[in-house]
């Protein structure tokens, strides 16, 4: 709801960028307006107020410092301390994306950018101005929501109202929160709430997906590297640690790593500083750290897989995300909620629910938790013939049944093409995971990326 309401401004003196962003945009926000000439952009800002802007870092002006988007920035902000500015910046410029952060930017972007991180970001800084705007004038505490539903955060359950009073006494604190659960539980969802109603929630929010860092990554993604580090470093790079400082750093999946990966990020955490690849000198942080796992920790601990010094570190606090098939009536609660969600976003009107399809919902397993539900809802909304959802909208297709791991694969009946042989064989190793992505994605012989890739074409 923030997205349709919003009214975006987008400067860029390539053109492709502007096509590509209002493209993008327009079925998205409220407004969107683009302008390739920064000379006009106070101009514009004088003519109409925009509640986000996205400015680009360099631009073919006389300027020629090659920070161009700082100079602006520092215009922006003159004429309004309050604007809500993102950054557009390449690969090589992220060092300089990180300085605008301090300057008073709300967030960056990097080019190419992928469609849906991009949306996220933007709807992340609105509610930061939505934030900003009530603190403001309530002095410098954090925002108390009535609900989580702002953050998709949704449950009437016994175990999910334990989840929310945990985000309550957790969040205005500085203490590293580990968050359990089993894949599509919502814990990205969680460490966003934490971070947004924490005294960091004006500062960056950055993520790291440990499980797709390789060994040879891993530094230079979280602790950053100098220009000829290595044979790609052709630019100096700023880590994840160093974009968090003031904010909140959020590693997902982090029972993924290996022991050499464990005991670097251990003496990060330990130190409070980084030391960037090809360089002696230390970089000091500041950040909160909120870690998210499906991996039993305590297992892998007591089998030598994962240090215990590492875990006291990680958790402070622990939450634990209940699956979705422990959560009662919360099925069907979350089922109404994405049909309104996806219904409005496909123009179409909401929709109610036969009395058969919400006990087909409650019945199910749920092995993919909320994700799996949000994407079976979407389908079904997609697919059903009219403004009502019945039992045949909704198709778990092999996961209901799964085959034992020995199994021969279980196919459907008649002819098959081969992405439907695609579809339920992956359909069937998540089952046999228990929606576990990464033990799937090894199964199969793919990265965790390309499984999500084939996730999305099948859309599942």
């Amino acid at each position: 709801m923030v997205l349709k309401k919003a009214r975006v401004l987008v400067i860029d003196d390539d053109t492709d960028v502007l096509f590509a962003m209002r493209m993008l945009l327009k079925t998205e926000v409220q407004e969107v307006v683009t302008e390739k000439n920064p000379e006009l952009l106070l101009s514009l800002l004088s003519k109409q107020t925009f509640d986000v802007v996205f400015l680009d870092m360099n631009y073919k002006s006389t300027l020629g410092s090659g920070n161009e988007g700082l100079y602006w920035l520092g215009r922006i902000r003159e004429k309004d301390p309050t604007a809500t500015v993102i950054m557009i910046t390449a690969h090589g410029e992220v060092s300089t994306a990180v300085r605008s952060l301090k300057a008073g930017a709300t967030d960056f972007i990097v080019k190419p950018w992928h469609n849906k991180q991009l949306l996220e970001t933007l709807e992340a800084a609105l509610q930061q101005r939505a934030t900003t705007g009530k603190n403001s004038a309530a002095g410098s505490a954090p925002r108390r929501p009535a609900s989580f539903a702002e953050f998709d955060l949704l449950g009437q359950s016994e175990a999910m109202q334990e989840v929310f009073h945990k985000i309550e006494k957790v969040a205005p604190t500085e203490a590293n929160v580990l968050l359990l659960g089993e894949n599509g539980t919502g814990k990205e969802l969680v460490a966003k709430a934490l971070h947004q109603r924490s005294f960091r929630a004006a500062k960056p929010f950055i993520t790291a997906d440990l499980a797709a860092m390789s060994e040879g990554i891993f530094e230079s993604e979280l602790f950053g590297h100098k220009k000829g580090s290595f044979t790609d470093a052709r630019e100096d790079r700023v880590g994840r640690f160093e974009a968090a400082t003031g904010g909140t750093l959020f590693l997902d999946e982090i029972g993924n790593i290996s022991l050499p990966q464990q005991a670097k990020l251990l003496t990060a955490l330990q130190n409070r500083q980084v030391i960037p690849l090809g360089s002696n000198v230390p970089v000091p942080v500041d950040i909160r750290l909120i870690s998210a796992t499906n991996a039993p920790l305590y297992e892998l601990a007591a089998r030598n897989e994962f240090r215990k010094d590492l875990i006291y570190r990680l958790n402070t606090v622990e939450i634990t995300l209940p699956p979705l098939r422990e959560r009662g009536d919360d099925v069907l609660l979350l089922a109404k909620h994405f049909a309104g969600l996806y219904a409005a976003r496909n123009r179409k009107p909401t929709p109610t629910f036969e009395p058969e399809a919400l006990q087909k919902l409650k019945q199910h397993g749920w092995p993919g938790n909320v994700r799996e539900l949000q994407h079976a809802v979407e389908r079904a909304i997609i697919l059903a013939e009219g403004d009502v959802l019945r039992a045949q909208d909704f198709r778990f297709s092999a996961m209901e049944t799964p085959a034992p791991p020995s199994a021969a694969p279980l196919l459907p009946d008649g002819p098959l093409q081969l992405s439907e042989v695609e579809k339920s064989t992956i359909l069937r190793v998540i089952e046999r995971h228990n929606g576990n992505i990464t033990k799937a994605a090894k199964e199969l012989g793919l990265t965790r990326t390309a499984l999500y890739r084939r996730l999305e074409k099948h859309d599942l």
